[in-house]
């Protein structure tokens, strides 16, 4: 058979195929990257990375770069509903800046706040990033202005078609993932449908006005936040972006020129400014009946699309290149056995469907509260007042639901996981709320130890053994079975007694992706059983 030239060709260079190859590439894995544009676009799409993505961030060592990058920590991530950024707002929802929601974790002491605050960055700051550092790993080949074409599967490979410089070439890769976005080529080639529904039709325009944030004139203050909806018949919709110099401007419009007096009506005021992009786009609730097929995966907005309402896009796609990328490395290394790989689409594809899930529920509450718009709502008359009296009181209810994700974002658990030690029951997911948990399937809860030190940071980038409270059990034999197999196993002993009374167990066993394999307060029973398990080998 033909020798692989690289051991992952990935499709895509948004974020989440930047984020596949810097993971795979930390793990030693040869991939190239492709992407058919020449080089990353300024372009107004995701611009916030979520607390999940975050933490895992900083296990790749890129959260001070991300932040750095980003907004700049004291601004608030307030949210306003306006008639106008000029007259006083309907509801101002207030939310902690980077710099608050870092102090609030740094005091957290019982686990119910993650390790790291969201980051607001916009998609055209981010992916320059990641590309910069995903070129600086040796075994990560980066190539813009390459399309790809097509492919063909084997027992032992794939061999892709790709165009560069109008010259057609093929590439053999020993895995191929599709990061290519909600008009995936490969998901089309798989023949794999997205199914859901298609909602709203509507304009995007990206403006850069140096002045505006300095002179938004909303109420008493500044008015500095993060989004701005307008009570109108448009959905009109105000983002700021990182720099606070730019924006982008969300609206039902016919023309795309109507743009820029949409962006003049919103503001309210004379303003500099300069549109510069204008595109539409439609939301969508989709979700891939499959994640992939053979040695073909798929992953961010290949497989799920949802509406922007709550933030879960990009975020669940760095998810899905997180838990894929070790599954990767494993069985190409080979101690990962074959329901490693398999339970990929088993365990983010459940994710998937809660997330459309999550963003349909703030969607149907935004809608509820525009619902309540009524042309009377700017008038200064008893009609008027009694519009935005009840648009206020539906809202300050509904608009809630777009900005409230932690559970989304941090209470995840995989179900039915050939990789995970299944126990009865479970706590419920839950979209708005988070409670700490350590049942199976669960992201290990974060938890400061002695000396201010995050226990994240204590744990490697193999499995982990947590052995708390100081226990005396005997672990050498479920440490030898994964040595057996091959896998990367450390036993860490954790005596401090904040972990052991949040955890609620002696003994847990941890995936490199930091999600919950098995607990419990004496030495597996069956450490053959549980190695063989945890690396997705038959017991």
């Amino acid at each position: 058979m033909r020798p692989v030239d690289t051991e992952v060709l990935i499709v895509g260079a948004g974020p989440v195929g930047l984020v596949l190859a810097i993971d795979l590439g930390r793990r030693g894995v040869r991939c190239t990257l492709i992407e058919r544009k020449q080089a990353p676009q300024f372009l107004p799409k995701m611009e916030r990375c979520n607390a999940r993505t975050m933490e895992i961030f900083r296990r790749m060592g890129l959260a001070d770069k991300v932040r750095a990058a980003g907004l700049r920590a004291d601004v608030p991530m307030d949210v306003f509903i306006v008639l106008a950024l000029n007259r006083p707002p309907l509801l101002h929802l207030p939310f902690p800046s980077m710099a608050e929601a870092k102090r609030a974790i740094d005091a957290c002491t019982d686990g119910t706040m993650p390790l790291e605050p969201y980051q607001l960055i916009s998609q055209y700051t981010l992916e320059p990033l990641l590309k910069s550092v995903a070129e600086t790993l040796p075994g990560v080949t980066v190539r813009y202005g390459c399309e790809f074409l097509s492919f063909e599967q084997d027992d032992s490979g794939v061999t892709a078609r790709v165009s560069a410089e109008s010259r057609v070439s093929e590439a053999r890769a020993a895995y191929l993932v599709g990061c290519d976005g909600g008009a995936s080529a490969v998901r089309e080639q798989l023949g794999i449908a997205l199914a859901g529904e298609s909602l709203m039709k509507f304009r995007q325009a990206l403006y850069r006005c140096d002045e505006l944030f300095d002179r938004i004139p909303i109420g008493d203050g500044p008015g500095h936040g993060r989004h701005y909806h307008v009570a109108d018949d448009r959905a009109t919709f105000l983002i700021m972006q990182d720099s606070t110099r730019h924006w982008t401007l969300h609206a039902v419009v016919e023309r795309d020129e109507d743009m820029a007096r949409q962006f003049e009506k919103t503001v309210g005021v004379p303003v500099k400014y300069e549109m510069l992009y204008v595109g539409k786009w439609q939301q969508n609730l989709r979700l891939a009946e499959s994640y992939g097929k053979g040695r073909v995966f798929l992953a961010g907005d290949a497989v799920h699309l949802v509406i922007p309402t709550g933030g879960l896009g990009m975020n669940s796609g760095v998810g899905d290149a997180i838990d894929l990328a070790w599954k990767l490395a494993a069985t190409l290394q080979g101690w990962g056995g074959p329901k490693l790989l398999a339970s990929y689409e088993i365990e983010r594809r459940q994710v998937g469907e809660r997330n459309v899930a999550a963003s349909r529920y703030a969607s149907l509450g935004r809608r509820k509260w525009r619902g309540e718009y009524r042309p009377e709502i700017f008038d200064d008359t008893p009609a008027g007042k009694a519009a935005r009296g009840n648009l206020i009181r539906v809202a300050d209810v509904e608009q809630r639901k777009s900005n409230e994700m932690i559970g989304a974002e941090l209470g995840y658990r995989y179900v039915g996981s050939p990789t995970i030690c299944e126990e009865p029951g479970g706590p419920e997911h839950e979209f708005r709320k988070y409670v700490p948990t350590t049942w199976p399937g669960a992201r290990l809860p974060h938890v400061w130890l002695e000396g201010h030190v995050a226990i994240q940071d204590r744990i490697g980038g193999g499995y982990t053994l947590l052995r708390l409270g100081g226990t005396r059990e005997d672990t050498s034999a479920v440490e030898r079975c994964f040595s057996a197999f091959g896998a990367p196993m450390n036993a860490l002993d954790i005596p401090d007694a904040t972990a052991r009374d949040l955890y609620g167990f002696d003994l847990i066993l941890l995936r490199p992706d930091l999600h919950i394999v098995w607990r419990g307060n004496r030495a597996p029973s069956a450490p053959q059983q549980l190695a063989a398990l945890a690396t997705g080998h038959p017991a």
